[in-house]
């Protein structure tokens, strides 16, 4: 039985970071299985980490077909996932009444559906010590006006994954959040968002969250936090009434 990682969302931006620092940390695993729906990308990715094997799958995993051919095919290779990583997401800025409602259900389509998809496709193939990491967002912590479809898709992303980590823990398969602020990567340009300048203050480089989410993720923490942002986001909606904290979000990113 070969041992594989399993990535979604590698072609760019933290997938991407994960294959390259899964592919040096862990020289033991057989294949990294990298799903995007860009196959140049994926082909370019292989150039880069010459010397390991990796399986490309050109997936859009919005669709449910492209999400039976990745069932299909782990059932024909029934591998052991040793890590499951799902980067795949979107994300658009605006208000809610002046964005299409195509472009809201998307996002919930990749970042939630997609998601838990291919989470419960996989779990099968976990064995005891297996890792799930899952790409969140500070979002998550708390509603975010000029965000709302978006923050709401990570906020459903962090309760899914602490009731698995729950379910899974008498298995020993640890679910780690990672949970940044914003992330220098093509996601924003992608979104058409433009970030407030708040927010780039705060700016994290994408080789530094995956170092960490790796590390936290060993250490079978089911949060990643990285930035002293979300830290304080976290601990504000925890202590902070919720209509002063959209107030407060409101003033900040609109």
């Amino acid at each position: 039985m070969k041992h594989i990682a399993l990535i979604t969302g590698a072609s760019s931006g933290i997938g991407r970071e994960f294959a390259r620092q899964i592919s040096a940390a862990y020289p033991s695993l057989d294949e990294i299985w990298v799903l995007a729906r860009s196959v140049p990308r994926l082909q370019k990715l292989e150039e880069e980490l010459q010397g390991r094997r990796l399986k490309i799958l050109p997936l859009d995993l919005s669709r449910d077909t492209e999400l039976k051919a990745l069932e299909k095919t782990l059932k024909e290779e029934h591998p052991c996932i040793r890590i499951l990583v799902n980067s795949a997401g979107c994300g658009k800025s605006g208000l809610i009444e002046e964005q299409h409602w195509i472009d809201a259900v998307r996002m919930l389509d990749v970042n939630c559906r997609a998601l838990t998809a291919v989470t419960m496709i996989c779990l099968p193939y976990l064995k005891k010590g297996s890792r799930i990491i899952q790409a969140d967002s500070g979002s998550a912590f708390l509603p975010q006006p000029g965000f709302a479809v978006y923050a709401a898709s990570k906020a459903y992303v962090l309760s899914f994954d602490q009731a698995l980590g729950a379910e899974l823990k008498n298995r020993g398969i640890p679910v780690t959040s990672v949970c940044p602020g914003p992330v220098d990567t093509e996601f924003f340009r992608n979104g058409g968002i433009t970030l407030s300048p708040w927010k780039r203050l705060f700016l994290a480089k994408p080789e530094k969250v995956v170092k960490k989410a790796l590390f936290d993720a060993e250490a079978g923490k089911d949060l990643s936090i990285y930035g002293c942002s979300v830290r304080l986001v976290r601990l504000a909606a925890k202590l902070l009434p919720r209509k002063l904290l959209l107030g407060i979000m409101r003033r900040i990113f609109m």
